[in-house]
């Protein structure tokens, strides 16, 4: 296995570590950039992973496009929960995009 600079295994770290470490990594990419783009994944890009829902997308201004997913496994498209009253929950768009049955 190869070693990664920087990295710790998950068995040899405390969760408030692993919590700190993600916050940082997360952090470069996100803290500062500005929403250039917001659209919902077109059709066919859903059909390539194989999903039955597609989510809203977020392009940055830095070229990252942050797509939720239901799971870590990226199983399926998801929604996104917000604090705002008028617009608690971004939905998913459902469709028959998927390749299972």
């Amino acid at each position: 296995m190869t070693k990664l600079e920087g990295y710790t295994k998950f068995s040899e770290i405390d969760e408030k570590k692993l919590e700190l470490q993600w916050i940082a990594r997360i952090s470069k990419v996100l803290v500062g950039k500005k929403i250039i783009k917001v659209d919902y994944m077109p059709e066919e890009l859903a059909k390539k992973q194989g999903w039955y829902k597609r989510p809203i997308q977020i392009l940055l201004s830095n070229g990252t496009w942050l797509t939720p997913s239901m799971d870590d496994e990226g199983n399926d498209g998801g929604a996104l929960f917000t604090s705002d009253e008028d617009l608690p929950t971004i939905p998913v768009i459902w469709g028959n995009y998927g390749t299972h049955k």
